[in-house]
């Protein structure tokens, strides 16, 4: 067989006097290291170049959704890149004659090659996290903040990696020494280990998922979650400030989820109407007459009338027997009215009740639930509904307690 290494080497002595030994090995070398990283960009310009665009054009065709991340998250154009790279670390080692440079040039190509092993993991993985996100279980178990911990391992793994090929070393020899180093490392990803640990909780219990509407009074947060990651989580206010929260401090702090409420359908009105207490009183026979022509009281009152008339309340003495008062008719009329009105739902609880009664008068708590949870329309109609219950008092003789004003005391000068 011909020997093409001796043939060559006579070549380049006769052609550029070159001097036996290192000084022709090296040059021999340098001629085929130079041939072999001309063929790799070739290799690299034909599956960047075209292969790439055939694939881009075929996913843009394709019906499905699937193979387009692929495109997007740059996994095609990092394999593009890693093919050209293995055929350098699997043939330049061979091709070299000389010790040093084929050595120096296996540690070189084996750190790229473990660097764009990463690179194409990486690429992959956010091809999975993308096409889960689309999912709708991904609201309720995201997955970024897991994807970012395997992303952290595979960084400290190709670490290691590095280090061992750099060093001629085991990885073994290295990741035991990372035994002494344990409470550094310990300090310095303490926050994505808290993170880690509180997005597991968070997502196996599923207590938090993106486009919940969350209060975190402690961080000023009160908005929907836009992002769950490994060490914070996003969360857009109502005044589209952002606001980041630590993962963990939703596990260790106490915050207040209301998916419940969005889930439902169904959002709760309550709050109260304080009465004056001078206002209260007993009806009389022509506010009664006045009052039965409502068709939402005319039952009550009716009802209420045989009640009071029957059995031993009218032989008690006048003084003492039940009457009608104002504002157990008020009570009654708004029962009634929540009743009937088709936007308050019949299903959830309805309660109209009277508080503790203090210097600021007797609070009447409305207590339900609207049909629609949608923040303006709701707003408009817990106004509406107070608007009204506010403006019928005077019909009972009732009104509203309110602390006297400068124009109060005014009058009492005059």
């Amino acid at each position: 067989m011909i020997d093409f290494h001796l043939k060559l080497t006579e070549f380049l002595q006769s052609q550029f006097n070159l001097q036996e030994g290192l000084a022709l090995s090296s040059s021999v070398d340098v001629i085929m290291l130079l041939g072999l990283v001309l063929v790799a960009w070739l290799i690299y310009f034909v599956c960047y170049r075209l292969v790439l665009s055939v694939i881009s054009k075929i996913a843009a065709k394709s019906k499905n959704t699937w193979d387009d991340e692929f495109i997007n998250t740059g996994v095609i154009k990092r394999l593009a890149r890693f093919i050209p790279a293995l055929l350098l670390w699997s043939l330049v080692p061979l091709a070299l004659r000389t010790a040093g440079l084929s050595k120096a040039a296996e540690t070189l190509f084996s750190v790229v090659l473990i660097i764009l092993t990463v690179s194409v993991v990486f690429s992959i993985l956010n091809t999975f996290i993308n096409l889960y996100g689309r999912r709708e279980i991904s609201k309720e178990v995201p997955l970024k903040g897991v994807s970012q911990t395997i992303k952290i391992l595979f960084s400290i793994g190709a670490g290691v990696m590095v280090l061992s090929v750099i060093l001629g070393k085991s990885p073994a020899i290295i990741f035991s020494g990372f035994g002494a180093l344990t409470a550094i490392l310990m300090l310095v990803f303490k926050d994505s280990i808290l993170g880690l640990a509180a997005g597991l909780q968070l997502s196996s219990n599923r207590m938090i998922a993106v486009g919940d509407w969350i209060e975190v009074p402690k961080y000023g947060a009160d908005g929907n979650v836009l992002e769950l990651a490994l060490t914070t989580v996003k969360v857009q206010n109502w005044d589209k400030t952002i606001t980041t929260v630590p993962t963990y401090a939703l596990i260790s702090d106490s915050f207040k989820n209301w998916r419940g409420m969005s889930e439902s359908g169904l959002r709760r009105i309550k709050r109260s109407l304080r009465i004056h207490l001078d206002t209260i009183r007993i009806l009389t026979t022509e506010e009664v007459a006045r009052l039965s022509q409502n068709p939402l009281l005319s039952d009550y009152l009716s009802a209420k009338q045989t009640e009071l008339e029957s059995g031993t309340n009218a032989e008690v003495n006048p003084q003492l027997t039940r009457q009608l008062t104002n504002v157990g008719t008020y009570r009654a009329y708004l029962r009634a009215y929540i009743d009937a009105h088709e936007l308050i739902s019949d299903e959830a609880t309805q309660l109209v009740r009277q508080l503790q009664p203090t210097e600021k008068g007797l609070p009447i708590e409305i207590y339900l639930f609207s049909k629609d949870n949608r923040w303006v329309q709701f707003e408009n109609l817990q106004s509406d509904l107070f608007d009204h219950f506010i403006a019928i008092l005077p019909e009972f003789g009732l009104k509203l307690h309110q602390d006297p004003t400068g124009h109060d005391f005014a009058k009492l000068g005059e």
